[in-house]
């Protein structure tokens, strides 16, 4: 004999119930909203080479833009700092005191799967 399924009420629905009101806050909040008509670029400027100027506050530009040139070096130091950690945690000591990359090309991978030499 089967039941019929019971709605569990209780503590568990507060989260789902406060996604759905964050819901209709926010698509009331974007429904509502208002925005100025488009401005467009003049005619014949060149948007790309602006962007270059506007990166390192160069006033060379078609199109006035704010600097991104420390936000151009920080992600420039960020990625640096990535790839050095990469190559760190790539590297072990090896017997003699130098280091030695741990990375082989997948050919220990390959030798595992498929057996024998390359």
């Amino acid at each position: 004999m089967t039941t019929k399924p019971e709605l569990n009420l209780g503590s568990h629905l507060v989260p789902g119930l406060a996604a759905t009101a964050l819901f209709v806050v926010m698509a009331a909040t974007f429904l509502s909203a208002s925005f100025p008509a488009p401005q467009g670029f003049a005619e014949g400027a060149n948007i790309t080479a602006s962007i270059g100027y506007a990166m390192f506050n160069l006033e060379l530009g078609d199109v006035a833009g704010e600097s991104f040139l420390v936000a151009f070096i920080l992600i420039a130091v960020t990625l640096d700092v990535a790839l050095d950690g990469a190559v760190h945690l790539a590297t072990r000591e090896g017997e003699d005191g130098g280091r030695e990359l741990l990375a082989d090309g997948g050919r220990e991978l390959k030798r595992t799967l498929f057996g024998g030499e390359e």
